[in-house]
This record gives structure tokens, C-alpha cells and sequence, in this order.
């Protein structure tokens, strides 16, 4: 058996000589092969992956699985020279602290102002906002997935009404869950502060748009730590300078890097924030190729396989 690597042995993820070194400690048996250094295809079994170029990996006839390192898998899960066989995400079951603790500085960010005092603070203004309790402010999740369930609960814990829109329902939430489209503008009308942390489908692209700001309470904030595709650009813009929307916070943007001459850069309403939510280690990414290899090995199967059908 062999796992291929491609593309996670380039920028800030990790050195080749990284991943050999921790996944020889952590899977002695499995012989490791990074792209361009493929070798007997026949043998490669696994393939773990970022940003694959599915034209460049040759056919692999005795592949088992695939893990993506991506968040999203829009970008490669409808090509047609897509692999056949199951594909997994390497995410940690519980989470990544460092994405809750991103969540976190955000949400906490708004709901103290912060924007408005460091705008005041540029103008040499003593400026005392109305101080909201934690309890006086709604936080609203769109998406319950992995990186979302850890950052609600920690919110929750700290006294904010936390609930969350899903696309299908979810019986064992520790939040309040509305579903579906037709529940969208319910959620929307008692959140303060959405959290989008949705996958991007046909469904999804687009969903913070002028119809769904309208539906928000006037003066609410919207954190995107989606997909840049999630939000229509002009529609925020606008509802910002409407007052309708109070501030938006962006980490995913569309396109990356965002380009010099798009508005929102110097908005006086905006946040921008160059895709830094989470770095993942080597040996946190290693350890959970390692587990999913170790479970699909026993009969488990993996531990976060993507539904390609609906696209996360």
C-alpha cells in the first residue's frame, strides 16, 4: 500500500520532508509518495490532496479513498476525471480551536463595538456606545457543521441566545434549529450577528443577498467564514450604506486575493481579512489521514466522508 500526497507539501502547510517524517512515526507501514513522484501507480491506495489538478495525477486503478484538505470541495468534486471511490475530509471531530477562537474574536469584536471606537479613535473622539448584555444579543450560525458546533457552544456558554439554520434538521442540536428555506427568514428575523460557516452548493451560493439582509433586523452584522461566493458583493454594500446592516466582517472572499479596486476594501463598514481563519499542523492533518486509514482499513469507513451528490 501507498499513499500519494498532492499539493499539501507547498506553502504554509508543510515541508515534503515534514510529512515523511510524521507519517512514518504515525503510519510506519504505509510507504508515502508525493506528486510529481508517483512511482507504480498500482500500488497508491490513498490520495490526500489540496487543490488537485485532476488532469495531472494519473489513473490510480487500486485507489480505496481520498481526503481532501479543502473546506469545500466545490472546486473538483463534479470533474469528470474525479475518482470513483469514497472521499473523506481530514477534520478534527471536534473541531479546530484555532477556527472557535477566530469565531470567537469576531462575534465578540462586534457585539463590543469594536469598529465603532477604533472609527472614533481616529478622529481623537470620546465615544461611549450603549453596552449590550450578552443575553441582549442574538447570534445566529448558518451552517452547524464541524467548525461551527464548537465556537456555538462556547458563545452559548457565555450567555448569548445562539441558534442556527441548517439545511436539514437536526434532532440532537444543543442550540434552537431552524431548517430548510422555509424556516431562512424566521432565523434571520431574531439574529444580530450571523455566522455563515456553510459549505458552498447551488443552493448556498448567494445566500447573503439583498433578500436575506432584508430580512435581518436593522443594524445587524454578518461574519462571513464561508465561501466569498456566499456573499453578492454589491447587495452588502448596499445594505451598508443603507444602515440596514451595521458591519460585516469577510475572511472568504471572491475572487482571492480580493482585487485593489474592489469597494470593499476601504468600506468604513467592513472587515476584510485575507482567508487566515485556521492553519492546521502537519501533524494534526497526518493524524487524521492516519485515523481515516486506520477506520476504512477495519470496515468503519471514514470518519468525514463528503456526500458528492450534495456537494459537502
Amino acid at each position: 500500500m501507498a499513499l500519494l500526497i498532492y499539493g499539501l507539501d507547498i506553502g504554509e502547510v508543510g515541508s515534503a520532508q515534514s510529512w515523511r517524517e510524521t507519517l512514518a512515526e504515525l503510519l510506519p507501514d504505509m510507504e508515502v509518495r508525493i506528486f510529481p513522484d508517483v512511482g507504480d501507480t498500482s500500488e497508491i491506495t490513498y490520495l490526500t490532496f489540496m487543490h488537485p489538478d485532476l488532469d495531472a495525477i494519473p489513473p490510480l486503478p487500486n485507489l480505496k479513498a481520498m481526503f481532501s484538505r479543502s473546506a469545500g470541495v466545490e472546486a473538483f468534486v463534479d470533474q469528470p476525471r474525479m475518482p470513483n471511490v469514497p472521499l473523506g475530509k481530514i477534520e478534527p471531530a471536534g473541531g479546530d480551536p484555532m477556527m472557535t477562537e477566530y469565531v470567537l474574536m469576531h462575534v465578540l469584536r462586534l457585539h463590543r463595538e469594536m469598529p465603532l471606537y477604533e472609527q472614533a479613535q481616529a478622529r481623537r473622539e470620546w465615544l461611549r456606545q450603549p453596552i449590550k448584555r450578552p443575553d441582549a444579543r442574538r447570534i445566529g450560525f448558518l451552517g452547524l457543521g464541524l467548525m461551527a458546533r464548537a465556537p456555538a457552544l462556547v458563545l452559548k456558554s457565555l450567555g448569548f441566545p445562539v441558534s442556527a439554520w441548517v439545511r436539514s434538521p437536526k434532532p440532537d442540536a444543543e442550540v434552537p434549529i431552524s431548517h430548510g428555506r422555509g424556516q431562512l427568514e424566521v432565523f434571520l428575523r431574531q439574529t444580530d450577528i450571523a455566522v455563515c460557516l456553510l459549505p458552498l452548493t447551488r443552493e448556498t451560493e448567494g445566500i447573503l443577498c439583498a433578500s436575506t439582509f432584508s430580512q435581518m433586523p436593522q443594524g445587524a452584522m454578518v461574519i462571513n467564514l464561508g465561501r466569498g461566493r456566499h456573499v453578492v458583493d454589491a447587495d452588502l454594500v448596499a445594505a451598508l450604506d443603507s444602515g440596514q446592516l451595521s458591519h460585516a466582517a469577510l475572511d472568504a472572499l471572491y475572487p482571492e486575493p480580493l482585487p485593489p479596486d474592489s469597494p470593499l476594501w476601504l468600506h468604513p463598514k467592513v472587515t476584510i481579512m485575507p482567508h487566515v481563519a485556521r492553519r492546521p499542523t502537519v501533524r494534526q492533518l497526518a493524524s487524521e489521514i492516519v485515523a481515516n486509514i486506520t477506520s476504512f482499513e477495519a470496515g468503519g469507513g471514514l470518519l468525514q466522508e463528503v456526500d458528492k451528490v450534495m456537494g459537502y
